[in-house]
């Protein structure tokens, strides 16, 4: 299979996975707005090894998501040799990828995700076992460290493997989600790596952060896209507006509203009644910053349908 990855026009602009949030109705809005990739949520590759069937459904996608990478994060390589082959057989996405930036206490104190930057051996292991049970493009999640390990430690140990892309989130695992980002760490391991595409994750939330990094840094391939696009998934066509016309159009209430319609119908259409929480998080996220947003979110929290959903915005 042809590595996709290759085919894209830089700056890449990727939706950055996220646990809860990158599902398949968001990844096809993100698709219609501008991201040039999207990525699952992660994927257990232990789930796959001995119940693999939930997991299955949480990273099943609909060919407007294309091109789709698939999260994998856990530490055992034989669980990640099996999922490999399931993911790549079952699911058919354009791309694998293999987490090893997650911080949250749950992955990580389980000894997956950002736990994997100082195993040397391990992380180079789990990446060869993954490239040698799949033809699809190969990409990994790191940050700028943990401890005494830094992302330029991690990628000269890996650096000969036969992966496609790194995505670099600019904090360390103790800056957390809040600490400063440093995106010169990224520009030294697209130094390292020449041969590969490399992004840079953290700290995006407007046009004008995305378009100012990739200014600033301007041997990075691209960026990750996560928090950034909570409420805004149209900011991926922003930066790009900005980059190549200078300018771009703010979206009004009424071009949001249909946005967000779309959305609720799309994640409806998956999850059914189990979905009204979902379609809920993502409509406060909307709203946020327009005027009268407190009664409007009231009201969206509180419906019960989608057609309720539609109503509510109408008379809004």
């Amino acid at each position: 299979m042809k590595n996709f990855w290759k085919k894209l026009k830089k700056p890449i602009l990727a939706l950055a996975p996220m646990a809860g949030i990158t599902d398949s109705a968001f990844r096809e809005i993100c698709r219609q707005n501008g991201a040039d990739v999207v990525y699952s949520e992660m994927a257990s590759v232990s789930a796959l090894f001995f119940k693999p069937q939930k997991t299955l459904d949480l990273v099943r996608f609909r060919k407007k998501e294309r091109p789709y990478v698939v999260q994998l994060f856990g530490k055992d390589p034989t669980h990640f040799a099996k999922a490999a082959k399931i993911i790549t057989e079952k699911v058919k996405p354009d791309g694998i990828d293999i987490n090893f930036g997650c911080p949250a206490k749950k992955v990580f104190g389980h000894g997956s995700g950002c736990a994997l930057m100082p195993q040397k051996e391990l992380a180079r292991q789990i990446i060869s076992t993954v490239c040698d049970n799949t033809h699809l493009p190969i990409s990994i999640k790191i940050r700028a460290g943990l401890r005494d390990t830094t992302a330029v430690h991690f990628i000269e140990n890996i650096k000969d493997l036969p992966f496609s892309v790194v995505m670099v989130h600019g904090r360390t695992y103790e800056g957390s989600f809040s600490g400063k980002v440093d995106y010169e760490i990224v520009e030294k391991i697209k130094k390292i790596i020449p041969d590969k595409i490399v992004l840079a994750n953290g700290g995006i939330f407007t046009p004008e952060d995305g378009a100012r990094i990739l200014k600033e840094h301007p041997a990075i391939d691209g960026l990750g896209i996560a928090r950034g696009t909570w409420g805004k998934p149209f900011i991926f066509d922003q930066i790009k507006k900005l980059i190549s016309k200078g300018k771009y159009s703010e979206y009004d209430f009424k071009k949001i509203k249909k946005i967000m319609i779309k959305h609720a119908e799309l994640i409806w259409k998956d999850k059914k009644d189990l979905g009204m929480f979902e379609i809920r998080k993502h409509l406060v996220w909307y709203v946020k910053g327009f005027s009268g947003a407190a009664e409007l979110r009231r009201k969206l929290v509180e419906a019960k349908s989608v057609e309720e959903i539609k109503n509510i915005l109408k008379d809004s």
